[in-house]
């Protein structure tokens, strides 16, 4: 009975390591997971604030060009009267 009750309790002990390693395992690949999203959101934002940044360059720079446009255009009307 003795030798039962140690084989029992060694079944116990070893389960219990089985499932505490498998519970570790899975919390790691959570937190592994979660922290690839992490990194991929910030590459995503990341690149639609550069994106972002080049549209309203570009359109600054469309803007001021028809404002200089239309300012050297008003000058040459007022040099020909």
């Amino acid at each position: 009975m003795a030798s039962f009750k140690k084989s029992l309790e060694g079944l116990k002990n070893s389960s219990q390591s089985a499932t505490k390693g498998v519970t570790d395992s899975a919390v790691q690949a959570a937190q592994d997971a979660v922290q690839q999203v992490a990194e991929s959101s910030k590459e995503a934002t990341s690149t639609a604030a550069e994106e972002a940044s080049r549209q309203t360059q570009s359109a600054i720079g469309t803007a001021a060009g028809k404002a200089s446009d239309t300012i050297k255009e008003f000058g040459h009307k007022l040099s020909s009267k």
